[in-house]
């Protein structure tokens, strides 16, 4: 049996099954890990968008960005546009397909501002013309929206690059744009839901990007059967290889042969011809 078992084609296949076995039980975990972060994170959203409206002041403050436990909370802020610092941000998925957010700063009446996505609008004929934003309206208006933490490459998988028109960026990296306004911004964004007065046209508002907890839960349990299928199958692999073997040496066991007569006789009748002696 162990001369079997420890083949060479075998030991391989035992050093493969060593590899894979604990390799798939930790990737399922892993799977496990994402679910239970995304679902923290389903959780986290939909508490806080449930939450009441507060001041934009008491969850962001001047020079440090939004608190991941706050993001999606919904705020309050009062101010009026600055759209001669207007950016757009290329690249951003609307009704009309890809298009620009437009990110207007609200400047409050201590002069501090907040930075608010107003919404989307459509490209223009090229990637290289800048469409013109509805107006915003003039005067003191009251905005209520969505907070967000500043956008970064590892938080948004985007990138700004420095080749983009005069006035696009690609991401909110708020302390970036806070460094060419002319006054101070609080931390984190605001996504627009509503606005009083209302313009007409105005931007498309945003869709709210639901969290989903995915398939990872379904991932694990994928891969845990992959580790008892691989399991099985080494099993499987073992019983034949030791079942082949025994079933080999059985039939080269020599057997016990007959003696053999001259050229024509039976070998019942040689058998009977060694009997005793031969009668006179």
């Amino acid at each position: 049996m162990l001369k079997v078992l420890l083949s060479q084609r075998m030991l391989a296949f035992h050093a493969l099954v060593l590899v894979i076995v604990p390799s798939f039980v930790w990737l399922g975990f892993w799977q496990l890990d994402r679910w239970e972060l995304r679902s923290a994170s389903v959780n986290l959203q939909q508490d806080n968008l449930a939450a009441e409206p507060v001041p934009v002041s008491e969850l962001a403050a001047v020079g440090e960005d939004v608190a991941p436990g706050d993001r999606w909370r919904t705020v309050e802020a009062s101010g009026t546009w600055d759209t001669s610092h207007e950016i757009l941000l290329r690249n951003r998925d609307g009704s009309g397909g890809v298009g620009y957010h437009v990110l207007t700063p609200l400047v409050g009446e201590d002069g501090t501002a907040v930075l608010v996505n107003r919404g989307w609008i459509q490209r223009g004929e090229t990637a290289l013309d800048a469409p013109e934003p509805p107006a915003a309206p003039g005067g003191t208006v009251d905005v209520t929206g969505r907070l967000h933490f500043s956008e970064t490459e590892e938080n948004s998988g985007l990138r700004n690059r420095d080749d983009l028109p005069e006035g696009q960026l690609m991401m909110v990296d708020v302390d970036m744009i806070a460094d060419g306004l002319p006054y101070p911004v609080y931390g984190g964004f605001v996504e627009l839901t509503r606005q009083d007065p209302a313009p007409d046209p105005a931007p498309e508002p945003v869709e709210l990007r639901e969290v989903d907890s995915g398939m990872s839960a379904s991932y694990a349990v994928q891969w845990w059967v992959f580790a008892v299928v691989a399991v099985a199958g080494w099993i499987f692999l073992v019983r034949r290889e030791l079942r082949e073997a025994r079933e080999a040496r059985e039939d080269g066991r020599p057997g016990e042969a007959a003696p053999a007569g001259p050229p024509g006789q039976e070998p019942s009748e040689a058998a009977a011809g060694t009997g005793g002696g031969t009668d006179r």
